[in-house]
């Protein structure tokens, strides 16, 4: 089993937790956690755009001339597709992008990204992430005592309102809690920091 440092806010070691292999080392598989970013991506999509077709544009109720006799091509509305303020032809009409996917391959795909985290080093336990108060300050210095740089995600095992709101406004820096992790953000944010209880409900809910 992997073993990895537990640090407290103030950057300091205080002990040292066993990861379940199960979750936390298995070998990652790229196609799967493909697979399921491309799902996550269609399912975010609100498929809202749409176009006039040359029936749905105002105007054009009449014929602009007469069929013959004029010299120029006969034409049966200037509302059709090759008119200035025209229809469009074939043009996007609302839709759902919705698809599903295995739910054994979303397990895969997260256990996937876990274990990525902790073969590159980008894993980091904490013993408990607690604030007093909603402090952007300190927040920010636990992430600096800490040596967290760049894009981080902070998993939490529960609600946590002063965590939550302390770090919203550090850039680069979200909150997120077990039961809505996701492909996309595991992806987008380099560093990982996590909990010993979140771990444990990782543990439960993946192995």
């Amino acid at each position: 089993m992997p073993k990895i440092d537990v640090y407290n806010m103030e950057g300091k070691k205080v002990s040292d937790i066993e990861l379940n292999e199960a979750v936390f080392g298995i070998e990652p598989n790229e196609a799967v956690v493909h697979n399921v970013l491309i799902n996550f991506l269609a399912n975010q999509r609100q498929g809202t755009q749409s176009t006039k077709t040359r029936s749905e544009v105002s105007g054009g109720g009449k014929k602009p001339w007469r069929q013959k006799g004029t010299g120029r091509a006969r034409q049966g509305s200037i509302r059709a597709p090759h008119w200035v303020g025209g229809g469009i032809a074939l043009g996007p009409k609302p839709r759902s992008y919705k698809y599903r996917v295995n739910k054994k391959e979303r397990r895969l795909a997260i256990k996937s990204l876990l274990s990525s985290k902790v073969i590159e080093n980008e894993l980091v336990v904490v013993d408990k992430m607690e604030l007093k108060e909603i402090k952007t300050k300190k927040m920010a210095d636990a992430l600096n005592k800490l040596k967290v740089e760049g894009r981080t995600l902070i998993l939490l095992p529960e609600k946590n309102e002063n965590v939550q709101k302390s770090a919203r406004n550090i850039e680069g820096v979200k909150t997120t809690l077990v039961n809505t992790i996701n492909v996309y953000d595991l992806l987008k944010y380099k560093k990982l920091v996590v909990t010993v209880d979140a771990v444990k409900k990782l543990e439960e809910v993946y192995a």
